[in-house]
């Protein structure tokens, strides 16, 4: 089973993410961590990808589609997860083309739907604990003991440098601009799913749980 998180940034794409690779043994394929791992790989692959991106240039869809390449033929069996890919319809006609080589399909896209204010109200608040992950917000979920995270006792208590308003909206509009093509694209494929991305955490999981059955 292969599936797409589509949405916004904060949508909560990566917390549901980890749920169903904990969950159901699925494997998560971030761009991001897949471009830093190759980097530290020393692999040819790596190596171009370093020097792509110690030059300050853009690594290529082409580049991109050979690291997921990699991953689906390394990891065999097992159902991916694509978050924050595809981010195009070029990348989505590409991871297509990739997936019908390899004889495998596309199991489902889910788009995790929001409110734009009501996430930028939600990302502004947000903190996380440094040791262990935890996810706070100032309105929501404020720690029991100011400074201090609940669940590990740790003070190391952070926020991104980008979780403000002016940051958001700036991310919200490239979303908007490049990548929300994809819900009319994948809606036309018959592909699409949408699910309620500000509701609860668990809420959230629920949903995609009787989506995947």
């Amino acid at each position: 089973m292969n599936i797409i998180l589509l949405g916004p940034p904060g949508a909560g794409k990566g917390t549901q993410a980890r749920h169903l690779v904990e969950t159901r043994g699925m494997v998560q394929l971030s761009t991001g961590d897949m471009l830093r791992d190759a980097k530290a790989s020393g692999s040819d692959m790596g190596k171009k990808v370093s020097a792509i991106m110690e030059a300050g240039q853009l690594v290529t869809d082409e580049i991109v589609i050979g690291l997921i390449e990699e991953r689906l033929n390394a990891e065999q069996g097992a159902g991916f997860i694509f978050d924050g890919f595809p981010r195009t319809l070029a990348q989505a006609d590409a991871l297509a083309a990739l997936l019908a080589k390899l004889g495998q399909s596309l199991h489902t896209v889910i788009e995790m739907r929001v409110d734009d204010e009501a996430l930028v109200a939600r990302i502004t608040g947000r903190f996380t604990c440094g040791s262990c992950g935890e996810v706070y917000h100032d309105k929501t979920k404020p720690t029991a003991v100011e400074g201090t995270c609940d669940n590990c006792g740790s003070t190391e208590l952070k926020r991104r440098a980008d979780d403000n308003e002016n940051s958001l909206r700036t991310r919200l509009m490239e979303y908007y601009k490049k990548t929300s093509p994809l819900i009319g694209y994948y809606y036309a494929k018959g592909d699409l799913r949408p699910v309620n991305g500000l509701a609860e955490i668990d809420e959230v999981k629920a949903s995609i749980g009787a989506i995947l059955g």
